[in-house]
């Protein structure tokens, strides 16, 4: 017996609740099918189907058997599908989503590359700081900051992402250095709208964790408003470094307290669950790997 074959003509059979519509469906004879689903019974020393003149059920044990065979065949499938996939050029519509200022600085500038090196792919980018429900919404796959925590989401880690804080020289000189996280809340700070702005986590000596409330005169939901803040001497921030790379190394911001900012933080790609990971996904996950390393950077 093929049991590949006997458990298609069973699931089918179920599924289309008697032997002459599985047989339409799978496009062979209804006595083969019938054949099929009476060897496996045999086999398994079990009836799985009540035949009536009327109707066809599942008996008890048909039905715990069908729920097993569905979900191998089903299985099986994917199995197949991901293999063609992956042999399969890219195409089609990719849906992304990314936060806006990272898209802007870093993502955008690599897409040329991206997609001449996919002629049959389209791109739609949407850019925003908000959460974004991917299936809600109907992307494909989304580029994510922080610390991911989604259960319904598929990530991969592309590479670490440096956190500092630091505040402008002109701030520095006329309001002083913390020594320690808990000085900051008797600092100015300037606050994400998104990122739990009012508290923010240290190290501490024994590399546990320490919240510090601070207060925040000026809050955003964009990492570049709250640079361009502290650039013109307003408070602290504490960013990833990818927006400020080029600050620091200028001189215009300074970072402070170094040892007690934790790095936890990363950029991921992520795509639902329950989706087959398409060669348009593969490739632009891929492709953030290749673009943006596996070590931290500005």
């Amino acid at each position: 017996m093929d049991q590949f074959a006997a458990l298609t003509a069973f699931v089918q059979t179920v599924e289309c609740g008697g032997f002459t519509q599985a047989a339409r469906r799978l496009g062979q004879s209804k006595s083969l099918i019938s054949r099929q689903v009476a060897q496996l019974e045999a086999q398994l020393g079990a009836r799985l189907l009540q035949r009536t003149t009327r109707k066809l059920s599942t008996t008890e044990a048909g039905q715990a058997y069908y729920q097993r065979a569905h979900r191998i065949l089903a299985d099986l499938a994917e199995a197949s599908a991901e293999i063609g996939q992956l042999q399969s050029m890219p195409r089609g519509k990719l849906r992304i989503s990314a936060p806006m200022s990272f898209g802007v600085l870093h993502l955008t500038p690599a897409l040329p590359r991206f997609l001449e090196s996919c002629p049959e792919l389209e791109m739609d980018l949407a850019l925003t700081d908000r959460f974004v429900d991917l299936v809600e919404e109907g992307f494909d796959v989304a580029v994510r900051i922080g610390r991911l925590a989604d259960s319904s989401l598929i990530v991969r880690r592309i590479t670490p992402i440096r956190r500092v804080l630091c505040a402008s020289p002109a701030y520095l000189a006329r309001c002083g250095h913390p020594q320690r996280p808990a000085d900051l809340a008797h600092h100015a700070c300037l606050g994400h709208l998104e990122m739990g702005s009012s508290e923010w986590r240290f190290l501490t000596a024994d590399n546990g964790l320490e919240t510090v409330r601070v207060s925040c005169r000026f809050r955003a939901g964009n990492g570049e408003a709250l640079r361009t803040m502290a650039l013109a001497g307003l408070g602290f921030v504490y960013l990833p470094s990818f927006f400020i790379g080029a600050d620091l190394r200028a001189g215009t911001l300074v970072s402070v307290l170094d040892q007690y900012v934790p790095q936890d933080s990363a950029l991921y790609g992520a795509y639902p669950h329950g989706r087959h990971l398409s060669a348009k996904v593969r490739v632009f996950l891929d492709f953030l790997q290749t673009a943006f390393g596996s070590a931290p950077w500005d």
